[in-house]
């Protein structure tokens, strides 16, 4: 893939990582695959994105919503106070209903992400 085909914004170096929305643990809910509410990247010089599915309000349970708006609003600020940082505790999320789902160093060799990216909103 060569850079003019990217997302606007996207080098082929960009390092990028995946946040996925699970629910609870409620037993019916066990198979339930997570789905990708966000793709955060990094590229040269700190420059960090953080985009959000469009539709994120339809998948994540009432109960979390408050919550995951509140993540938001925390990203935008620390995005501008130390995105470096920042990148690297959302590329390790282990605990709670939003979970790091995917992370590397080349996002070009990932067009599924591209893809997300092309419909995906800024955060």
């Amino acid at each position: 893939m060569n850079e003019r085909t990217l997302v606007p914004g996207h080098s082929s170096s960009t390092q990028f990582c995946t946040l996925a929305y699970k629910p609870g643990c409620r037993g019916d809910d066990l198979g339930i695959e997570p789905i990708v509410l966000a793709v955060v990247t990094k590229s040269a010089g700190s420059n960090l994105r953080i985009q959000v599915h469009p539709d994120w309000r339809s998948f994540v349970d009432q109960a979390d919503r408050d919550y995951v708006e509140s993540l938001f609003a925390d990203f935008r600020t620390r995005a501008e106070s130390d995105p470096n940082a920042l990148f690297q505790q959302l590329a390790s999320l282990g605990v709670g209903p939003v979970l790091t789902h995917e992370t590397g160093s080349n996002i070009s060799d990932h067009p599924h992400l591209l893809t997300l990216c092309k419909f995906f909103a800024d955060c």
